[in-house]
């Protein structure tokens, strides 16, 4: 049994993985999340802070969310978050199109380097059947 305080309330509960976040804060952030969300739905043109204090949620919490690419706002949105590898605006997570792209082909070459290819170190004699080693 795992046993830890929570993150949020500081109440125990027996840790299973994840963030160290009971079940009841786990669902109170989520009820926080689906406020936000249908906040922004109604109100496209709102501040990361008025939508911050009308729905009682941190800033930090909605920045976390849009990292996380749970919000996404639009492109005539005030709030923009910037890239955090070129400093691009974007509208949701942690890196611009570019920066992603650019990644995963740095990702792709250095997985596809040339390996060398393995030589079979066994010799076959066809006429006794027998097998040597090479010296």
């Amino acid at each position: 049994m795992n046993l830890r305080n929570c993150a949020r309330c500081g109440k125990m509960f027996n840790h299973i993985g994840g963030p160290a976040i009971c079940d009841q804060c786990k669902r109170a952030i989520e009820e926080d999340f689906q406020k936000v969300k249908q906040y922004i739905l109604d109100n496209p043109r709102a501040s990361l802070k008025q939508i911050s204090e009308d729905n009682e949620v941190s800033t930090k919490q909605i920045q976390q969310w849009i990292r996380d690419e749970r919000l996404m706002f639009s492109e005539g949105s005030p709030i923009q978050i910037q890239c955090e590898n070129c400093g691009a605006p974007i509208l949701t997570g942690r890196f611009c199109a570019k920066c992603k792209t650019s990644m995963a082909n740095n990702l792709n070459t250095s997985f596809a380097k040339q390996r060398p290819v393995m030589q079979d170190p066994v010799k076959k004699d066809n006429k006794a059947g027998m097998r040597f080693l090479d010296t």
